[in-house]
Order: C-alpha cells, then structure tokens, then sequence
C-alpha cells in the first residue's frame, strides 16, 4: 500500500500527523534552524539537479511539462529509485520544500512517484 504523501512548507511548524517528514530541496531553506525543521530526512539526492532547478525558475509555466520529463529521467537511476522504494516503506510522508507552493514542479513529480499516481 502507497504512503499518505503530504505536502508542506519547511517553514510551517511541524504537526504531529506529519509521519516521516522529509525536506526534497536541494539548498537548506533560508532562516530555518535545523531543530525548527524536525526532519526524518533530507533528501538532496531527490531534489532536482541545480541545472534543472535553474531551466524551471528562466521561466516556470513555459517550462512546467519539460521540467516534469527531465525530472523523472533523472529520479530514472538506482540510488534514486531505491531511496524512493525507502520512503514507501512510511506510512505517512511529509514532503517539505521551501517554494512558495509546497504542490508545484518537483514535489507533485515525487508525490506522484511515492503514491503511484502517475497518470
């Protein structure tokens, strides 16, 4: 059975229906203590690459689709997949992302991964 994916800011303050909380971004979010964070896990090797990262911010509704395709090649490799078949293993997920919109670009992309819901 797939996971409850949940998705948060890394700001909000942790809620005790979280389960396992993982941060996927790359770069540590801004002004956040580590103990204020209350993480399972950073997971850097799922957050997407920094070229990738910087193709989405030149321009984020033009490159939304693209961005999803090259995402999910680079989650395509054994490390990524395995890390991914680690987090099933919760019951309960909480992807935490620094982005204004914690249900956009990469975390939908790994929330779909992680239930199985991939269209």
């Amino acid at each position: 059975m797939p996971p409850l994916v949940r998705t948060r800011r890394a700001y909000d303050p942790p809620e005790p229906a979280d389960g396992h909380r993982v941060l996927v971004d790359r770069l540590w979010p801004r002004g956040l203590g580590k103990e204020d964070a209350a993480l399972g896990e950073w997971a850097k090797d799922l957050a997407p690459s920094t070229e990738l990262r910087h193709f989405l911010h030149a321009d984020p509704e033009a490159h939304a689709a693209e961005f999803a395709a090259r995402y999910r090649a680079e989650l395509a490799t054994p490390e990524a997949r395995t890390h991914l078949t680690a987090l099933r293993t919760h019951p309960v997920l909480t992807l935490l992302t620094a982005t204004k919109n914690p249900h956009a670009h990469h975390v939908a992309v790994l929330t779909e991964l992680l239930t199985g819901d991939e269209g």
